[in-house]
């Protein structure tokens, strides 16, 4: 389900093929198909913004709209929460937030909530695209009594409730940005960016997508390939899925789309298809890719790490590599990208 500020947008063709210097054909972008965006003095920053506000001086931002982000059956609820900050607490793409939510410190009587990050869902333009406003992807923390199988409100997650609850108008602390690991590389634009996510770790990449495709930035026209993998548990779940689709109606030489339905496909083995499956159905493409030079990013729940590591390992020892040596050369390379949580 996209949120309105998403559906509101209408896309137009995009123009005819042009053949890159590297013989590869890739679709040369429009701007009239793209929503302006300002001040455009934030494209001018050589650095990062980096800890703006920090939890000793929080920024009081406000909520614009908390909606619903799934569908009816998808278990549990994510929300696409948006916060405006006047412009005063600027990001890069890739960045996070700090929330501080109300009420004192349950270990620290007297003190303030710790810090929660959360990954920013929109670009630096925001979804209202005057630099202004932020977005958030936040599924609510439930706690469920294992014996009872009832909820326990005393255990949920007080920072992914605050959220979800909040109301238009509300005030919220907030600290940051931070972050540099899963920043957006433009030094190129045509490189290829994999992106990997589970649930609500699709977040950055929403704001990777929105820059390449629906924005137009003057000094960033893509004309690279943006291959996004997620995975989550069925088709209710999927995340900004009507917004991911028309970038795939619009420039299907510069997008692709995968996803990995855990309680709806069944991998070649005939178990549950996550995402690692989804990886090790194109690992010969995404090795390639790699060896040419591509970013990789993860982002979404650290337990999905262990279970890519060993696809990816499985595949390299099959190509008669060493796994090892590879990440090793990723990072060095820095096209190894990972923020779990």
């Amino acid at each position: 389900m996209a949120t309105a500020a998403a559906s509101q947008v209408a896309f137009s063709a995009p123009s005819d093929r042009a053949v890159s210097g590297s013989g590869i054909q890739v679709r040369q972008q429009s701007s009239k198909s793209k929503v302006s965006v300002a001040p455009l003095d934030l494209e001018s920053a050589k650095e990062p913004p980096l800890n703006t506000y920090k939890p000793k001086g929080p920024y009081t931002a406000t909520i614009v709209s908390v909606e619903r982000a799934v569908g009816p059956n998808a278990p549990g609820e994510t929300c696409h929460v948006v916060i405006d900050h006047g412009g005063n607490v600027p990001y890069w793409e890739g960045q996070s937030y700090g929330i501080i939510p109300p009420g004192e410190n349950p270990k620290k009587p007297g003190n303030p909530q710790n810090v929660r990050l959360y990954s920013i869902a929109s670009t630096r333009y925001g979804d209202s695209f005057d630099g202004k406003t932020a977005s958030l992807c936040v599924r609510r923390a439930v706690y469920y009594d294992p014996e009872t199988g009832k909820e326990d409100p005393s255990k949920n997650g007080v920072c992914s409730n605050f959220l979800c609850n909040s109301k238009p108008g509300d005030k919220i602390q907030m600290t940051g940005p931070s972050g540099k690991i899963m920043l957006l590389p433009e030094t190129d634009p045509n490189a290829t960016h994999i992106m990997i996510a589970t649930g609500t770790g699709v977040a950055p990449y929403r704001g990777y997508l929105r820059r390449m495709f629906m924005e137009d930035v003057p000094n960033f026209r893509f004309g690279g390939l943006a291959w996004l993998f997620l995975g989550v548990a069925n088709s209710d779940s999927l995340l900004y899925d009507e917004e991911f689709t028309s970038y795939l109606k619009q420039y299907p030489d510069n997008f692709r789309f995968d996803k990995a339905l855990s309680r709806e496909q069944k991998n070649k083995s005939g178990s549950k298809m996550y995402v690692q499956d989804k990886i090790e159905e194109y690992s010969d493409e995404i090795f390639k890719l790699l060896d040419g030079g591509a970013h990789i990013y993860f982002c979404g729940l650290k337990g999905m790490m262990p279970g890519i590591q060993d696809t990816l390992k499985k595949v390299a020892e099959q190509r008669g590599e060493s796994w090892d040596q590879k990440l090793s050369q990723l990072k060095k390379n820095k096209q190894w990208h990972v923020e779990v949580y």
